[in-house]
């Protein structure tokens, strides 16, 4: 049985942490056994709460929102609200052994912000073009609004292209992540900015010991839909990093499109199993992750005949 003792609020700012740090230090009265924080991500707003906890020496566990929202189901909570959320995460983490939350490297941090923001700009210039097209396919037209948005096209344009180059040049300022960055650009279909997403949302691979677990963080994994007789669709999870499933998407389409051998040989005989080009693509996706994972770790460039052992697991 797990008992709450104690509750406090705190300010999310340096003061606050250090107001926590006393209390947590007042309140762990039995020092041998490790303390453990478990703290549920809002936004980046729970960040710098969980660095300066880490490098005070605390065990740090960052539970997803939807992994605790089960939790409090099965629980049987009902009510929610800041008491009542703390009390069942405190639960949660004395009766779960979860895995210790490590902070990215700022390296990794500085690139996933330009990657993301580039993001974001490909997304408002998808936006504007979409909405220069409906204005000029209506019934009335204002030619000052066209002039502004496509000044507006133009430079979400160029801060991208400005953009590009500054992601390049942060890669090249590293010796170490510029010569494997360069190593997996020798997969073809597979660009900088493509590497670059990748590294950057997962801290250049530094907490995965294996491909699956990678495969399971970027959603990738496969779920089943089976009980008894009832034999339902086989998918992808999609729970995981949505920021690497879609700059996947284009090096898995260019890949197909060019007839890349090892690529569309193993989209070919995915296809001709579930006809779902989808389905097909998405084991094109798995695939490229799977081997710049590789590729990074041994410090190797893409040799076909060692590195694409077909797997088979999305096909089925």
């Amino acid at each position: 049985k797990v008992t709450v003792k104690n509750t406090c609020k705190f300010i999310n700012n340096q003061k606050g942490f250090e107001t926590l740090h006393d209390w947590l230090e007042k309140n762990h009265k039995l020092k041998e056994i490790p303390l453990v924080i478990l703290l549920e991500p809002t936004g980046v707003y729970y960040e710098n709460c969980a660095l300066y906890l880490s490098k005070k020496g605390y065990k740090v566990c960052v539970v997803l929102a939807n992994k605790s929202k089960k939790y409090f189901q099965a629980m049987g909570l009902r009510s929610k609200n800041d008491k009542v959320d703390a009390q069942a995460l405190s639960r949660m983490g004395a009766e779960q052994c979860l895995e210790e939350w490590h902070p990215i490297t700022e390296f990794y941090y500085q690139l996933r912000i330009m990657t993301r923001h580039h993001q974001s700009l490909q997304e408002l210039i998808t936006i504007q073009k979409n909405q220069l097209h409906a204005h000029k396919n209506g019934m009335y037209q204002n030619k000052f609004v066209e002039k502004q948005t496509n000044k507006l096209i133009l430079d979400l344009t160029n801060q991208l292209a400005d953009l590009k180059k500054k992601i390049v040049e942060f890669i090249n300022s590293n010796p170490e992540v510029k010569a494997k960055v360069e190593n997996v650009a020798s997969i073809k279909g597979v660009g900088i900015l493509t590497i670059a997403v990748i590294i950057s949302e997962t801290n250049g691979f530094q907490n995965f010991n294996n491909s699956r677990q990678l495969v399971s963080y970027a959603g990738y994994d496969v779920v089943e839909n089976q009980s008894g007789s009832h034999t339902g669709q086989t998918r992808i999870s999609k729970k995981g990093n949505s920021h690497i499933r879609r700059i996947l998407f284009m090096p898995a389409l260019t890949v197909v499109t060019h007839n890349v051998a090892p690529f569309k040989n193993l989209f070919d005989r995915t296809y001709a199993k579930h006809f779902i080009k989808f389905k097909s693509y998405v084991a094109i996706q798995r695939k490229i992750l799977v081997l710049i994972f590789s590729l990074w770790k041994n410090g190797e460039k893409y040799d076909e005949s060692k590195y694409f052992v077909e797997d088979l697991a999305m096909a089925s």
